[in-house]
């Protein structure tokens, strides 16, 4: 078979991966936001992590075997595990309070931040059309947020800022990780650590679970797991400036989610805050063109996300 055949099979391959990968985060956010309304966000952030490990334990040594699990740089694994507690900690607490949609609107900011990070952090140059996507994409943020009192000095909402911070950190240390660890070991110890983190401080306010929640915990393990899978492919077989604009349909998904089953639709300011945001992290990808982490992070995707 031809070799541009291939590279256009690939292409399409790993833009379904990734539309796939979009809906499985969604639907694990919403089982996430449904376990919000009985147990801690803290005690969810540890479900998340726990349903999830040993799916992707066993898709990791499937693929690559134990030894690339253990040989790795752990001082920087540790950073990421704290990273993900204080990311996943913060954006289910998020949930509970936002909607799905105008959640992922806020958190599309974590792009902007990293290559804003990139800057101090990995002493990249970002030219000023760069700097003003980012402060445009920062414009959109507070149009979501509205100052004027209706969701600028909520926890919620800053929550969320929270959590796309965290995550734009974790997601530098992955440029630096990638140079020496296996995609797996990062997806696979970021879920470890972030399991045993929350669930040690979740401990003091740990609430029983319920039978009838079980199927929602399984529900949140198997789509967080294809959902890290399918992203993780898509990454592998597509390119990052051609795959990574479909992150946004996370919207869609949020939007519909929140419909079909809390009954709720964003406002006006929400869709033209979200249209800022999505607009200047597109016009990011076009300039830079520049390779994304192959594994995006083990969150909420808001890409969790990861």
């Amino acid at each position: 078979m031809p070799a541009h055949v291939n590279a256009d099979h690939d292409h399409r391959r790993s833009v379904w991966m990734m539309l796939v990968a979009v809906l499985m985060f969604a639907l694990m956010d919403a089982g996430l936001k449904t376990l919000t309304a009985h147990y801690p966000p803290l005690q969810v952030a540890t479900l998340r992590g726990l349903s999830s490990l040993p799916l992707v334990l066993a898709w990791a040594l499937w693929t690559t075997g134990l030894r690339p699990l253990l040989r790795i740089r752990w001082p920087l694994h540790l950073l990421r595990g704290w990273l993900g507690i204080l990311m996943m900690g913060s954006f289910v607490y998020a949930l509970k309070r936002l909607p799905l949609s105008t959640a992922y609107s806020i958190f599309f900011v974590a792009p902007l931040l990293i290559t804003a990070l990139s800057v101090p952090i990995l002493g990249e140059k970002v030219g000023p059309r760069r700097w003003t996507a980012i402060g445009v994409g920062l414009i959109g943020v507070l149009t979501v947020l509205r100052p004027t009192g209706a969701g600028m000095f909520t926890w919620a909402g800053l929550a969320v800022l929270v959590a796309a911070l965290a995550y734009a950190v974790s997601a530098i240390t992955v440029r630096v990780l990638a140079r020496t660890d296996s995609n797996q070991a990062m997806v696979v110890w970021m879920l470890a650590m972030m399991a045993l983190g929350a669930g040690v401080l979740a401990w003091p306010g740990w609430v029983s679970l319920r039978l009838q929640d079980a199927w929602i915990i399984a529900v949140v393990g198997i789509t967080g797991s294809l959902g890290q899978y399918t992203i993780t492919e898509a990454f592998r077989r597509g390119e990052a400036s051609l795959i990574a604009p479909l992150e946004y349909t996370a919207l869609v998904w949020g939007v519909g989610l929140d419909l079909a089953l809390w009954g709720v639709l964003p406002k006006a300011m929400t869709w033209l805050g979200a249209a800022i945001i999505i607009a200047s992290g597109l016009y990011l990808l076009r300039r830079e063109r520049v390779p994304r982490p192959s594994i995006p992070e083990a969150r909420a995707c808001p890409w969790a996300g990861e």
